[in-house]
């Protein structure tokens, strides 16, 4: 009936033509029957358009109620009250659903100024001293139309409410899951940004330094080109680690730790390998942080060493501070060089110091990277452990 108003209006018209036609046939009065049958069609018609025209048909019954009372009053053996006359009631409730209160007042006034009429000037002359009840049953029955029409109205206020909230929250979740995905898309863009950019840019630097060392130190190319060889290795391992994120969760039980402070020796370990001093300095408690937060540590020093690598030149050096002070943790990583060389080939995509920073505003942290006054280059990051 929701879905389809006409089909459930003109169920209800059909009712209440079956029970007029009897009363269009063999009902008293003088009036001609065509005339009567003309007058409940327009009481019964407009009916089939209630919900869709409300106004419009609820005024047509209107008009058409005072046509029946006018004509009944010239026909004092008429019937007063017909089954058609139910139309002035579902009006009345039509009304108060579908227009609302102040429309419903409007039609409320001219119904009951029609329900005086009525009781005055046909039940009046036809009863003697108890022609006032019939007013007041029909004027109770009209105001069970309104209640009626209230309580229906505010189930319908209720029920639509209720449902824009959930297109809201069907909405807000389609963008949370917007915005989780985006979130991971960017992490996992971080994390291969950080593992290709450092594993490639040790092996370029290695690559060159073998193409010099080959005729004339052969055993330093042999060490260089170890060195790639377990680079490429561990460049794959975190990459295979990293789309795995993407696959199904059947291979979840094949797992790898993720690095983390404790790794951070090892890291300066393979950096001077590649030829780039580096001296490492932890300070405070290291190991208990959460994994989250040790990643990210990993994860600046990284970068911020493959960045030295690339652009500090040869004979350059580079200091790692990591400190645990309070509830935060201090980074400084420093070089003293002087820029890229010619001779090495540029990899870089300018998104390095944009991960860096991401990954210190992922932990509500800050990151500073620029030029030092004395030549070089400085990153000073501070994440607090709160939180994460």
């Amino acid at each position: 009936m929701r879905a389809h108003p006409t089909f459930g209006d003109s169920l209800l018209a059909l009712f209440l033509v079956l029970f007029e036609i009897p009363q269009v046939i063999t009902g008293p009065g003088d009036q001609p029957w065509w005339l009567r049958a003309l007058v409940d069609v327009g009481l019964i018609a407009p009916v089939v358009m209630r919900r869709r025209r409300p106004v419009m048909a609820c005024y047509t019954i209107l008009f058409a109620g005072y046509i029946q009372l006018l004509i009944d009053a010239l026909d004092k053996t008429s019937e007063p009250l017909r089954p058609s006359d139910m139309a002035i009631g579902i009006a009345l409730y039509t009304m108060v659903v579908y227009v609302g209160r102040r429309q419903a007042l409007i039609y409320g006034a001219w119904v009951t100024g029609g329900t005086v009429l009525w009781t005055v000037w046909l039940i009046r002359p036809r009863m003697d001293d108890l022609w006032w009840i019939a007013g007041v049953a029909v004027m109770v029955l009209l105001a069970f139309c309104w209640t009626l029409g209230e309580f229906v109205g505010a189930r319908r206020a209720y029920q639509n409410e209720v449902e824009q909230r959930l297109r809201l929250l069907e909405t807000e979740r389609d963008h949370q899951a917007k915005i989780a995905v985006a979130e991971e898309r960017a992490r996992i863009a971080r994390e291969l940004h950080d593992v290709v950019a450092h594993a490639v840019s040790v092996m370029v630097v290695q690559a060159d330094g073998a193409q010099y060392a080959v005729n004339t130190n052969p055993e330093l190319a042999e060490r260089a080109i170890k060195t790639i060889s377990s680079t490429g290795r561990e460049a794959l391992t975190e990459l295979r680690r990293l789309l795995g994120v993407l696959r199904a969760e059947e291979n979840t039980d094949e797992r790898t730790p993720q690095p983390g402070t404790n790794s951070l020796n090892d890291l300066a370990e393979r950096v001077r390998l590649v030829g780039l001093p580096v001296r490492l300095k932890l300070k405070g408690e290291l190991d208990s942080l959460p994994a989250g937060i040790g990643l990210g540590i990993y994860r600046i020093v990284q970068e911020a060493l493959t960045n030295t690598l690339k652009h500090a030149g040869a004979g350059a050096s580079a200091v790692v501070r990591v400190a645990r002070i309070g509830e935060n943790i201090e980074l400084d990583i420093t070089d003293d060089g002087f820029g890229t060389p010619h001779e090495l080939v540029s990899i870089s995509g300018g998104n390095g110091l944009i991960g860096m920073r991401e990954r210190a505003n992922v932990f509500g942290g800050t990151l500073q990277a620029g030029p030092r006054p004395g030549g070089g280059w400085h990153v000073h990051a501070v994440l607090p452990i709160q939180g994460t």
